[in-house]
């Protein structure tokens, strides 16, 4: 009998901020369906007593119309990094979106260095094109 996989444990001392989020307008000609990007810049800080490899992500987009876009993916960034005891791990990356304010939250998913699966919530957050953007079209 096969046994049930594991849920993965949150691990005390492991988490996720978001530093910095910066918003740009996507040409036309690149993004015609989502004009809206923004970037978000984040922070994996491991204050745990064990290593740990991210291993995959996922995200939930919420737009204003009701709409939700789900994303998953391996690694973070085309990345596999190992977050020691005490260090961080930054990157950026971002969202297109299509309406005028949208909210981002998700997970990351890895491995400790005892082989168990972790998981550390990327809290949520709001993205609201500036009003300058609307008034300009």
């Amino acid at each position: 009998m096969d046994e049930a996989p594991v849920a993965p444990i949150e691990l005390e001392g492991l988490r996720v901020t978001i530093d910095r989020l910066v918003y740009r307008r996507v040409p036309e000609s690149e993004s015609p369906d989502r004009p809206h990007s923004f970037i978000y810049f984040i922070s994996i800080r491991n204050d745990s007593p064990v290593a740990v490899t991210i291993k995959g992500r996922k995200w939930v987009v919420r737009h204003d119309d009701g709409t939700s876009l789900v994303l998953e993916g391996d690694g973070v960034v085309g990345e596999f990094p190992t977050v020691g005891p005490g260090e961080r791990y930054s990157y950026n990356s971002r969202h297109l979106i299509e309406t005028r304010t949208a909210t981002a939250e998700g997970a990351y998913l890895g491995l400790d260095e005892a082989g168990r699966r972790v998981v550390v919530r990327i809290p949520r957050f709001g993205m609201v094109v500036p009003e300058s953007e609307f008034d300009a079209e």
